[in-house]
């Protein structure tokens, strides 16, 4: 008998998870309300959403985080229940106690359990006395050489906030400090310890679900394994290459676990893997997970629908979960640019289509037309695959991103479509370093004809639009009104100009327009016009047919063909000396906060080469601003809580190759 049937139900989170869960709630006919920072106004989930609540500012820390603000949105807006989703308050155990006092049914887990996993610290010892496996803790007190290399956690934290790898016990005590001081501003709480750090082991866990009937299914493994900053890019269900007796281990620790803190609900056992196949356990997430939709391909299952359903008091529908069918991935496509150290990338997303068929899914919250803002994490989009083999779903999956059409900041989409394709990942040779080791050749350019033959559509399908069509780039002013001076004699051979993004790639095409009106190639042998439209350009390449779908968005050119994607910046013909910037000038990458500085860093001190200056802050991201070279700061605009633009100067270095300089002392900090 349900004891709290949920009627309305407010989702105390924002984009892909919020809109995720409002559409289970469609089916269950459950009325849903969002809420909403000033920047989110407009957004997917407040679009979705039956009702939504206002929380005023943009800060997460004035908004998403405000629990008692959430509190008052739910009641205001007649909610009899408030699901977490993930991140922001989903694993604050004072915020479900909040819900609860509230008189409102909480979607997640005990209050006891989310306290008993909060610290990893106090989950470590409790997970002991379970007798699940554990990597044995160290003292950094007394760490010596055999001890490294050390791996350096947050006891609150989560998502590679205040994560560090030592391998020098020169660089332990900085690192401490680095790691404890990021951890208190990303968690409140500064508490670090320090583990073995397992070379080439796999991020494996377990999806357990629980009710309050004293049932708790273990369903199956997913490996998280390629990460970036410790944060998950691909994951997999079930994790492959695992032989049973390693399986069943697995699943019998992470029900071990769930009742040894008397778990209800989604959760979520997460492992790391020997090399030599040993388990050891990392930490419990109380609530639900980013990669779930893997486990819910591969179980046939809607874990949302059953949290609600355990949250009113209902059972599980079986005593043992349903059989597993087929493999699944999920691929999270992320505006970031991997090739120049992960940073954040904001802005208009003009287009976001991603194939649709048997065996795809799409979570996302956002659609065309939306803008990616600074304030919150730079994830735009999962995509997933199911298919009765890993093979055949790994293929899928890297096709429907292939045939994405994304318009807008640059993603990670190439480098995911890569990673698919690696023979290492083909092959499942897994590991939490996959990318420190490809990183390198998954982000290199492509084969330079290739884009060439893009943008000589590119090209072809500006010249009979027009010469209005694309303006160039033109820092400082409007955009000359000719293109290249192409119209002055159309008979002859023109040229254009194009930078390919995120690369910075430059290709000069060369095209006729002969007296039939419909321009063809020039200096391009083996190339010939099949069909040419101002949006639709097909080419015949050493005789084989390629077809290019042409979108201009201002001075960007995207164009789409059925093996890749490419985006260009429209060059003027000529470099204007006024657009480059003194040497030695800093300039902030990213739209972002400054959150500080080098010690002593002030104009007239000595910096060295490649010593971190500036610290931003950028969509949960923080990133490093380096000297460019030895000499002396001539200039310092930045300081911390300066919120600043993409392109904006934050220091002007002097560079002094003959001085010996004395730094400003450089904090033991990765980025």
């Amino acid at each position: 008998m349900r004891s709290d049937v949920i009627h309305t139900l407010l989702v105390a989170n924002r984009g892909e998870i919020a809109c995720r869960i409002f559409r289970t709630c469609r089916d269950l006919g459950i009325t849903t309300v969002a809420v909403y920072s000033d920047v989110d106004a407009d957004a997917l989930h407040v679009r979705e959403a039956d009702l939504a609540v206002r929380l005023p500012g943009a800060a997460p820390s004035d908004t998403y985080l405000r629990g008692d603000l959430v509190v008052a949105a739910a009641r205001a807006a007649g909610a009899d229940a408030v699901h977490p989703g993930y991140g922001f308050l989903s694993e604050n155990a004072a915020f479900a106690a909040a819900v609860q006092h509230a008189g409102l049914v909480w979607v997640g887990p005990p209050v006891k359990a989310i306290e008993l996993m909060a610290s990893k610290t106090r989950a470590k010892e409790l997970m002991a006395g379970a007798g699940v496996p554990l990597l044995a803790p160290v003292d950094p007190a007394t760490v010596g050489p055999e001890d490294l290399p050390l791996l350096l956690k947050a006891a609150a934290g989560g998502g590679g906030r205040g994560m560090r790898i030592v391998r020098e016990l020169g660089a332990l005590p900085g690192e401490l400090l680095a790691a404890a001081a990021e951890a208190a501003s990303a968690f409140g709480d500064g508490e670090v310890f320090a583990e073995p750090y397992v070379e080439r082991g796999r991020h494996v866990e377990v999806q357990v679900m629980a009710d309050a009937h004293d049932t708790v299914w273990a369903l199956g493994t997913r490996d998280c394994s390629l990460q970036r900053r410790h944060q998950k890019v691909v994951e997999e269900a079930p994790a492959p290459g695992l032989d049973d007796g390693l399986r069943d281990r697995l699943h019998e620790a992470a029900v071990a676990a769930a009742r040894a803190v008397g778990y209800r609900g989604a959760g979520t056992v997460e492992f790391l893997v020997s090399a030599e196949g040993r388990p050891y356990f990392l930490e419990m997430n109380t609530r639900l997970q980013v990669e779930h939709p893997v486990t819910e391909a591969v179980f046939g299952l809607d874990l949302v629908a059953l949290q609600l359903h355990v949250a009113e008091g209902e059972p599980l529908p079986a005593p043992e979960p349903p059989q597993p069918s087929g493999h699944a991935v999920e691929a999270r496509l992320y505006a970031e640019d991997p090739a120049r150290d992960w940073q954040p990338q904001t802005g208009a997303l003009h287009t976001l289509e991603v194939p649709e068929g048997p065996g795809l899914r799409l979570d996302t919250g956002y659609t065309g037309g939306d803008t990616i803002g600074v304030h919150y994490d730079p994830m735009i989009a999962k995509v997933i695959a199911h298919a009765p083999t890993r093979t055949e779903a790994v293929r899928l999956l890297a096709r429907a991103l292939v045939r994405a059409r994304i318009h807008g900041p640059v993603t990670n989409r190439d480098l995911l479509v890569r990673s698919l394709r690696h023979p290492d990942f083909a092959a499942a040779r897994l590991d939490t370093g996959f990318y420190d080791r490809h990183l390198a050749e998954l982000t290199a350019p492509g084969a330079d004809r290739d884009a060439a033959t893009a943008a000589l559509a590119a090209t072809l399908a500006e010249a009979l639009r027009g010469p209005e069509a694309v303006r160039p780039t033109h820092p400082g002013g409007p955009a000359p009104a000719r293109f290249g001076a192409w119209r002055n004699v159309p008979s002859q051979p023109q040229r254009k100009r194009y930078r390919s993004e995120p690369d910075g790639t430059e290709h000069e095409v060369a095209y006729r327009t002969p007296r039939t009106g419909v321009p063809e190639p020039h200096e391009t042998p083996g190339t010939r016009v099949l069909n040419a439209t101002p949006d639709r350009v097909t080419l015949e390449v050493e005789g084989v047919a390629r077809h290019f779908t042409i979108t201009t968005h201002g001075d960007r050119v995207h164009v789409d063909a059925t093996d890749a994607s490419y985006t260009f910046t429209a060059l003027p013909r000529f470099t204007d000396p006024a657009t480059h910037a003194a040497p030695g000038s800093l300039l902030a990458p990213m739209p972002g906060t400054v959150v500080r500085l080098a010690e002593g860093l002030a104009a007239g001190a000595t910096v060295e080469a490649g010593q971190p200056l500036i610290w931003l802050e950028a969509m949960k991201m923080e990133h490093r601003i380096l000297a460019p070279a030895s000499g002396t700061l001539t200039a310092l605009h930045a300081a911390p809580g300066h919120q600043v633009e993409v392109g904006a100067l934050l220091a002007v270095v002097q560079e002094d190759p003959a001085a010996t300089p004395v730094p400003v002392p450089v904090p033991e900090e990765t980025a």
